[in-house]
């Protein structure tokens, strides 16, 4: 072989071979989705389930492709915060507070709506369906895709003064709710006194006396411990807790469109998953409270309840969207 011809295949040899090397970093390249909560990373809170059956379908759908970081425990701020961030662009993902999500975009104060829902199955019902899907449609217009309707469980009222069994018994109690004007006038329809509070703030609250007590899940008064600083709970299923698995718009249009179908799959997937675990642990979890000292108690009659909190539908009517509300209202008679 002429030194020429030499010098030419050495040539080919070393552009092939700097072309792989090239071609390397961005074969080994993988997006990362940075997804956030509020509460703890326990075993049993609702939004840890949720974050890590999300982190596992994508991961495992995406061949390794996506990786999903994990940040609970308010490290990439409050919810209020994190959803600015997923308008903005700041933040990827998270996993938000229906009534925080109603902040942004009034109709989704319709799932806040007291006494709403009688059951778990209703609520999926609405929610995986035409209503869902408006609610949904209604939030992309605003930066933020709902990939999922994930289940918080129903809230319940926790309190270091009286146990709950008729409407009367809210009257003079202070109740931390969220910063929401539906949770403020359910609470003040009651008769109750309504103290919004940032969730970061209201352990010390209770913990001092401050506040009487909060409404809430089950899971997350045990996730969060909340049983050391409060006395009574009381079953009063007054709202059915969803919790939205939400990704920017921003983040989510960066995507090729396989990844963004298999970002959807996976979000339905993670949601019919941690239904499905939050729903299991909610007896256990009762239980568990009973085991730690907590008194726990039914409410009388629902029926009265409904009727102190009429005005509350009236008052939001206009917001929600009427066509929404009554769709909604059908939907569960």
């Amino acid at each position: 072989m002429s030194i020429t011809l030499k010098l030419k295949t050495l040539s080919v040899a070393l552009a092939v071979a700097a072309a792989g090397l090239a071609s390397a970093p961005a074969l080994a390249q993988k997006t990362t989705l940075k997804l956030g909560w509020t509460t703890a990373d326990g075993a049993t809170d609702p939004y840890a389930i949720g974050a890590r059956a999300f982190k596992e379908e994508v991961e495992k759908r995406s061949g390794g492709r996506i990786e999903v970081q994990l940040f609970p425990n308010r490290q990439l701020g409050d919810e209020k915060d994190m959803l600015e961030g997923m308008r903005f662009g700041t933040v990827d993902a998270g996993i938000i507070t229906n009534a925080v999500i109603a902040n942004v975009e009034p109709s989704f104060q319709l799932n806040d709506m007291p006494f709403l829902y009688a059951n778990e199955a209703q609520a999926h019902k609405v929610l995986d369906g035409p209503v869902g899907e408006q609610l949904a449609k209604k939030l992309a217009a605003k930066g933020v895709y709902l990939l999922g309707f994930m289940e918080g469980g129903f809230r319940n009222m926790i309190n270091n003064r009286k146990p709950v069994t008729e409407p009367a018994d809210v009257t003079g109690v202070k109740y931390r709710v969220m910063q929401n004007p539906v949770f403020i006038d359910m609470f003040s329809s009651l008769g109750g006194s309504a103290v919004p509070m940032a969730w970061g703030e209201t352990f010390t609250a209770v913990q001092q006396g401050t506040i009487d007590g909060l409404e809430i899940p089950i899971a997350v008064i045990n996730a969060n411990k909340y049983n050391e600083v409060t006395k009574y709970l009381s079953l009063t299923n007054h709202t059915y807790s969803a919790i939205g698995l939400l990704v920017s718009k921003r983040s989510f249009d960066k995507l090729p469109d396989d990844l963004k179908k298999i970002v959807r799959e996976a979000g339905t997937a993670a949601t019919a998953a941690q239904r499905k675990t939050s729903g299991e642990n909610v007896q256990k979890l009762v239980a568990d409270l009973k085991a730690k000292g907590m008194q726990v108690n039914e409410i009388k009659d629902a029926g009265a309840f409904r009727k102190s909190v009429k005005p509350v539908y009236d008052k939001f009517r206009s917001s929600i969207g009427p066509e929404l509300m009554d769709q909604a209202l059908k939907a569960v008679q």
